[in-house]
């Protein structure tokens, strides 16, 4: 067994998921224990995935080339991924959401896809994560002053640009996390995480952090900040969660709690910028200095 600690969360995997390419996952490798974990993922070439009761929604993976499609079924939720390649054979992502066991017949004889099993595991968790108050939020997030300020915004407005922004004119803030940081309420308080999925950018840190702010970003012709009211940071927030999860009451229930938790404690802003320093300065000063 393969034991990696994410969250605080421990994924166990019948494979070393780093041996078999998934790189990201080294720096959460942890000792193997006795016990279960939250969410043990098994491989099985042969089996035979249980049949969907109704399915929630259907999406393109770029990084993958693939069609998928995201359904649940009795006892949990079933992921099923294809890639758009002649003689592709369909891979299933299979959980039980009680025990948080998981099993997929992905390919491991002669190398295993490794954009898809990347994937895979990442919804599969996800739907742990839902019920462990946490969620994966598609943002860029940046640390100073050993406070973490999340980025948030639709693909291609910016977010990597202003966090390297920060690097550049901020000195000592470094970047945690580029596309997937997961937070989660631990004892109450929310903290943010690196995790093993970032997106283009490598940047796997097995490191947390309180928050600091969150902040959605859009392009304009000058630079302006400004705080949010709780109902328009839920709706800044909220679009950058797991789209799959968007269409299961119950998994959207529960990333909408863990929402709300975060909010009651963590101000939102909208940053309206261009992609310079001054920009960067003026979101540092207001989300990490509290000016």
């Amino acid at each position: 067994m393969h034991d990696y600690i994410i969250a605080q969360l421990r994924l166990r995997s019948d494979i070393d998921l780093v041996s078999c390419g998934l790189r990201g996952f080294k720096p959460f490798q942890a000792t193997a224990t006795e016990g279960d974990a939250d969410f043990h993922l098994s491989f099985d070439c042969n089996i035979t995935p249980p049949a969907a009761i109704e399915t929630l929604a259907t999406s393109y993976v770029a990084e993958a080339d693939a069609d998928s499609s995201f359904a649940r079924t009795d006892s949990g939720y079933l992921y099923a991924i294809k890639r758009r390649i002649e003689g592709a054979a369909t891979v299933h992502f299979y959980i039980d959401s009680t025990s948080g066991r998981a099993t997929t017949n992905i390919a491991t004889n002669d190398g295993v896809d490794v954009s898809i099993l990347r994937f895979g595991i990442w919804v599969l968790f996800g739907v742990v994560l839902a019920a462990n108050e946490g969620v994966a939020i598609h943002s860029s997030a940046i640390v100073s002053d050993d406070k973490c300020a999340m980025f948030l915004g639709e693909s291609g407005t910016g977010k990597s640009t202003h966090t390297r922004l920060w690097r550049e004119n901020i000195e000592g803030a470094r970047l945690l996390n580029d596309d997937s940081p997961i937070v989660r309420i631990i004892n109450g308080t929310p903290r943010i995480f690196g995790s093993p999925w970032s997106g283009k950018t490598p940047c796997y840190k097995n490191l947390d952090y309180p928050i600091a702010g969150i902040c959605r970003l859009s392009q304009a012709p000058h630079n302006k900040i400004r705080r949010l009211p709780t109902i328009l940071a839920i709706g800044a927030l909220l679009p950058s969660c797991p789209p799959l999860f968007a269409h299961d009451g119950t998994l959207q229930d529960m990333i909408c709690d863990t929402i709300g938790k975060v909010l009651r404690s963590t101000p939102a802003y909208s940053l309206e910028c261009l992609p310079n320093g001054d920009a960067a300065r003026l979101s540092h000063k207001t989300i990490i200095l509290n000016e």
